[in-house]
């Protein structure tokens, strides 16, 4: 039933006796980022073989074929050009090849490397937010309040948007950042026009988030669009900087609410193609739209599933054909892969012939490669390759096992590969794409070599289904196989993250260790529903969320009671979101294997929570009253017999507090006996030093009643 993974052994801590009897503080546990093997950060100088970091002298080049290193501009270079007295080299951003970009205090200069000079300053208003540079006219759009503005350097501030009601936003992100959102501003590529968002959300109901820090106390309201209600209406507008005009796409696709994602500006900057998806969030429409009248000028193809259509990724024109662009999704043939179709919707071919997930990395300036990023060596790992366009033929190009983040220079002749795996804190090489090794940048120690950290362990078991279920199992430090431990198992279980990757110590975290250092087994393991598996895997949990998820979930602990150091009856299980849904849904439906839960910010019940993503996962509660109903943990609420602790942000607005109040009120209904701790100034998370505080107060709670 359990395979561990040939080439991950286990990480013994252990290498002599006083070599490492450092324990963990809980401070270190949670905010010693120190601890963790970080590479310096680089990025490549445009248009050039540089990559680029900081040192102490400042800013950075390094020659990637000769690896000369040389200093662009130095600490006192800059604060010469400023006017400060900067101790440090601040967060830069890289403009043009020669042109970096610094921010400070309301104000952003664009400094020349190369002559040493400032070659421009812009003002931006106190309160500017979400500011968008345009490199083509060097213009700056940003958001004050709901409207939209743009500056230039001369000092001149334009408006784009007079939009009176507050509820009527534009230029800022929509849809609550789902669909690969990250942004409500485009500019054209010649940047003499900028799209934005306009959202309308009028008709959304408001949810009150209680702020402690006035005299009395007061709600501060949020729009907050729950599951089968009224959801914000979007649109796309578009503004002419010389004619100062402004059209909106004409996009009648689906009605009043469609989601509008995955924004593209035709290389010529006449054109901007849309994915337009109903809110079913099952049927999508690649359309392009004239952007100087906003009339369709053509309907390309549309995605269609049976449960749902996922768009997240903006299309990419080939470099030497702009009739031709790249188009990513997971709904053709299983797993998500790149294709190539002309400008008028015509499919030519399928790039990535892989059962796997892959994700574009880059392109050549001549169009004769394109480089993805893949899991197809294995679920756990991410490795880099290339495809010839013309002739379909895949290079592998990196080799060592682990999880590669990669970094391609604009020509696609060099990139970076920062990689580790679980033996293997953090290496940095530079590689060309041709396959060759230039040299190692960096080679991190372990940080932790000072601590005495138990054996963590990376393996597999299987699903009922046969697919693989990846689990991570941290043993306590100096662990006997003649005891019997308790165990925590973490749990997050939902979309979008996987929780266990091929990474040093299999992407544990410090709390982790702390607890494993205190006597307890850990457990997390990936279930059906989260990424980097293909399709099928994830849309297994559509309209009954959280039911697969526990039996796979409980495969695990089946797994785990098997082994003699296991205490199967003292098991306990912790999450955050859906996290806190899947804790409370085990302790609950599992009444006989857990004796102790803490759930943070759950989800209680999906008609609370917020239309794009809950309607993607469930559909309406109209649509399915009775999964809505077998997922609810309303109805559980009786059937708890464990110790269980709820903590929640007072201001969340992701997952909001009428999900745990309403729990509350279940079990003090049912004289369930449950503890409760609110955090009256976090939000989703609980963040900084207060994480300190939330995870004693978790920790406490084990060794109370599991320990």
């Amino acid at each position: 039933m359990k395979k561990v993974l040939s080439t991950v052994i286990g990480l013994s801590m252990a290498l002599g006796v006083g070599a490492q009897e450092k324990v963990l503080t809980m401070e270190e546990a949670i905010v010693g980022y120190h601890l963790y093997p970080r590479a310096k950060y680089t990025v490549w100088q445009p248009n050039s073989d540089n990559l680029t970091f900081l040192e102490a002298a400042g800013l950075t080049g390094e020659s990637a074929g000769k690896g000369e290193k040389r200093l662009l501009l130095s600490v006192e270079d800059l604060n010469r050009l400023l006017g400060t007295t900067l101790k440090g080299f601040p967060n830069f951003e890289w403009i043009d090849a020669e042109t970096i970009a610094i921010s400070r205090q309301g104000e952003v200069f664009h400094i020349n490397v190369n002559e040493k000079t400032l070659v421009r300053k812009f003002s931006l208003p106190k309160g500017a937010a979400n500011v968008t540079y345009s490199g083509k006219t060097n213009l700056y759009a940003y958001t004050l309040e709901n409207n939209l503005y743009y500056t230039d350097e001369r000092g001149n501030q334009y408006t784009v948007t007079r939009e009176e009601n507050k509820d009527i936003v534009c230029g800022q992100i929509a849809s609550r950042n789902e669909f690969g959102i990250t942004t409500g501003i485009f500019w054209s590529p010649d940047g003499k026009k900028l799209a934005f968002y306009r959202k309308d959300q009028t008709e959304v109901t408001d949810f009150p988030l209680f702020d402690i820090t006035s005299r009395t106390g007061h709600a501060n309201m949020t729009k907050y669009p729950m599951a089968g209600m009224k959801s914000e209406q979007v649109s796309l507008g578009v503004y002419d900087i010389a004619s100062t005009r402004t059209v909106y796409l004409d996009v009648t696709d689906f009605g009043r609410e469609q989601y509008l994602t995955c924004i593209t500006w035709s290389p010529a900057s006449d054109e901007i193609y849309v994915q337009v998806l109903n809110r079913g969030q099952d049927c999508m429409h690649l359309n392009r739209y004239d952007a100087n009248t906003g009339k369709l000028n053509a309907f390309l193809f549309e995605e269609k599933s049976n449960t749902y259509v996922e768009p997240q990724y903006a299309l990419v024109f080939m470099k030497n054909n702009p009739k031709q662009f790249i188009y990513q999704t997971n709904s053709r043939d299983g797993y998500n892969s790149l294709y190539l179709y002309d400008e008028n919707g015509k499919l030519i071919k399928r790039l990535t012939e892989v059962d796997a997930d892959v994700v574009y990395a880059g392109m050549d300036p001549a169009g004769k490669y394109v480089y993805y990023t893949s899991a197809e060596v294995s679920p756990v790992e991410n490795h880099l390759f290339r495809v010839e366009v013309k002739n379909g033929k895949k290079t592998r190009l990196t080799t060592d096992e682990g999880w590669h983040t990669v970094a391609l220079n604009d020509a696609c002749a060099y990139f970076t590969d920062n990689f580790s795996s679980v033996n293997v804190p953090r290496i940095v090489d530079m590689k060309t794409t041709a396959g060759k090794q230039v040299r190692r940048l960096q080679e991190v120690a372990d940080p932790t070599k000072d601590y005495n950290f138990g054996t963590v362990e990376l393996g597999s078991i299987k699903a009922d289904d046969g697919s693989d279920l990846y689990y991570r199992l941290i043993k306590p430090m100096n662990f006997d196989p003649n005891k019997k431990y308790p165990v925590i198992h973490y749990v997050y279980g939902g979309p979008h993250a996987q929780l266990v990757r091929n990474t040093w110590k299999a992407s544990f975290s410090l709390w982790e260790m702390y607890m494993a250092q205190h006597g307890y087994v850990v457990f997390v393991m990936d279930n059906h529903g989260t990424p980097n598996r293909g399709k099928a895997f994830e849309d297994i949990i559509h309209r009954q969320c959280g039911q697969q998820e526990m039996k796979d979930q409980i495969k695990g602990i089946e797994f785990l009671k098997s082994q003699p150091w296991v205490d199967a009856e003292r098991i306990g299980v912790h999450g955050w979101s859906y996290g806190g849904f899947m804790t409370i849904s085990l302790i609950t439906n599992y009444p006989d294997v857990y004796k102790v839960a803490v759930a943070g910010g759950p989800v209680i019940d999906w008609k609370w929570y917020e239309v794009m993503y809950g309607e993607r996962y469930m559909d309406t509660p109209q649509e399915n009253p009775d999964g809505y109903a077998k997922v609810s943990l309303i109805n559980k609420a009786k059937d708890l017999k464990g110790k269980l602790l709820i903590c929640q942000g007072v201001i969340d607005p992701v997952v909001v507090l009428e999900h745990s109040f309403s729990f509350v009120r279940e079990c003090v209904k049912n004289n369930v006996q449950v503890d409760y701790f609110p955090y009256p100034r976090a939000e989703h998370n609980v963040l900084g030093r207060d994480r300190i505080h939330l995870m004693q107060k978790v920790t406490n709670y084990f060794e109370d009643y599991l320990k």
